[in-house]
């Protein structure tokens, strides 16, 4: 496989964060008429955004969200409470304006879109809706990779180019997922990434049963043997177990770093796609922010091999990128109070002598 060469865009130089600018907005926050470190995590995120952005007055105003969506061919072992048709007229709902993260995204004023990256039904087309599917969803898994290296080229391509033909880039991207069956999917990607076994990374995903469990299971450890050969890099991981929607993510991830657009991620699918960007390019890791811990247990196991801290943990586990989409008010939050809060030096409050 030529995936791995360095002639690919995906392992070109991701941007740097500025580290003065770091560093200034970190003596900024020590100024500010608080205690030292009493505001947690939303100092933190404003720090993270001075550096992203090269500036001591950080913004989060536009912000782009796309959901990809792609069937999956592993749906043939049983492995979803919903039958496939749903992923097709979930999109029909994303784009209606009647989605959760179709809400939040109204809500924020979002650049919002749907990207078919490939499902088994026919779409019509939508203001809202690129509709360029690939292939007809991924094949089953259990039998053959999900993908061939040619689909998850154009797969990456094609989430990179969400990011790259836009006039203006966004202070903030936020991608959701869309595909019955890809929390078996994502949970494959998790045990062969993180070396866990499917009885950890397993779980309810859409609800199905005690039995749905253990057939998920059995259907992922199936896949891990077969493909055990091919599964030694992050690109072969992708291409036999990975959705074409988590391909479109890791592609929209990776162009975010490369163009210093701060990446706020999601739960169980979104993750699975970041680990994989962060092995196919690990300085994109720099640019990420997660949006929330997901009630899917084994998340928690992504969460801790990435070194990261959810801004929420309120036990969402829809996916859509709605967890993450949540978390938008807390990071404004965040921006304005770096922004406005009088400082110790200006306001005549008396800082601790301690």
């Amino acid at each position: 496989m030529k995936a791995h060469n360095t002639d690919h865009w995906f392992q070109q130089p991701c941007a740097e964060p500025k580290q003065l600018s770091r560093e200034q907005a970190q003596a900024h926050q020590l100024d500010l008429t608080k205690p030292a470190g009493s505001l947690g995590m939303l100092e933190d995120i404003a720090v993270l955004f001075c550096a992203w952005q090269g500036t001591n007055r950080p913004r989060c105003e536009t912000i782009q969200i796309c959901v990809f969506a792609g069937d999956h061919g592993v749906c043939a072992q049983g492995v979803s409470a919903f039958p496939q048709e749903v992923t097709a007229q979930m999109i029909h709902n994303f784009v209606a304006g009647g989605a959760a993260i179709s809400v939040i995204a109204h809500q924020l004023g979002a650049d919002f879109s749907v990207i078919n990256m490939g499902i088994t039904s026919q779409l019509d087309d939508a203001p809202s809706l690129v509709n360029t599917p690939l292939v007809p969803g991924t094949q089953d898994f259990t039998i053959e990779p999900a993908m061939s290296e040619k689909t998850m080229l154009d797969a990456l391509e094609l989430g990179r180019k969400q990011v790259t033909n836009r006039n203006t880039s966004a202070d903030l991207f936020i991608g959701g997922d869309m595909g019955i069956g890809n929390t078996t999917s994502a949970s494959a990607i998790y045990s062969a990434l993180l070396d866990l076994s499917p009885e950890i990374t397993v779980g309810p995903g859409t609800g199905v049963n005690q039995q749905g469990i253990l057939t998920k299971q059995s259907v992922i450890t199936k896949a891990l043997q077969l493909h055990q050969q091919e599964l030694k890099t992050p690109f072969g991981v992708l291409q036999r177990l990975g959705g074409l929607e988590i391909a479109g993510l890791v592609g929209a991830y990776i162009a975010c770093a490369q163009q210093g657009v701060p990446i706020l991620i999601d739960g169980f699918i979104a993750t699975s796609a970041a680990l994989i960007a962060c092995r196919m390019n690990p300085a994109c890791r720099d640019w990420m922010l997660f949006g929330h811990r997901s009630a899917e247990p084994a998340h928690e196991q992504a969460l801790i091999a990435l070194n990261a801290k959810p801004i929420l943990d309120i036990g969402m586990r829809l996916g859509e990128g709605s967890g993450a989409a949540a978390a938008v008010s807390l990071i404004q939050t965040s921006l304005q109070l770096h922004n406005n809060m009088a400082t110790f030096s200006n306001a005549g409050v008396s800082e601790s002598e301690q």
